[in-house]
């Protein structure tokens, strides 16, 4: 059964581990898809982080839009997707990178968590998407 809008936008603002596809712009490979934290408030837009020269940044850009995919096997078989436009890509923050990892890590885990990725990810990225198409469903329990 589709979630309604409430529904699908409160299941995204839970703090699941998302899979990012977007396309890889070349005939001969399929879409890129991984795993990526991301943070969103219902009826707002999703913004993800990730390195300013990866690849997953440069197809970004080269394709302007792309998608996440939240799902849950309990207590029901329950997912979100949200495609849309790149409404902005901007320089992380550490105050960025503390906040998305608050969503995730427990409390006293975040302060080394961000030390070790500020001085060892390289330059960050927040990128911005609006979210312009829906698919989500509650499969009830299996």
């Amino acid at each position: 059964m589709a979630l309604t809008r409430e529904e699908r936008e409160q299941f995204l603002a839970e703090p699941h581990v998302a899979a990012l596809a977007v396309a890889s712009g070349n005939g001969d490979r399929a879409p890129l898809s991984v795993p990526i934290w991301y943070e969103y408030e219902a009826g707002g837009d999703v913004r993800i982080l990730t390195g300013r020269t990866s690849r997953k940044a440069e197809l970004i850009a080269a394709a302007g839009r792309f998608t996440l995919l939240v799902d849950r096997l309990e207590p029901t078989v329950r997912y979100v997707s949200v495609e849309g436009p790149v409404v902005d890509t901007r320089p992380a923050t550490r105050a960025d990178l503390e906040h998305v990892s608050a969503r995730y890590l427990p409390a006293e885990k975040v302060a080394g968590y961000v030390d070790f990725a500020w001085e060892n990810h390289g330059e960050q990225v927040v990128i911005t998407l609006r979210p312009e198409r829906w698919v989500s469903s509650d499969l009830g329990q299996v």
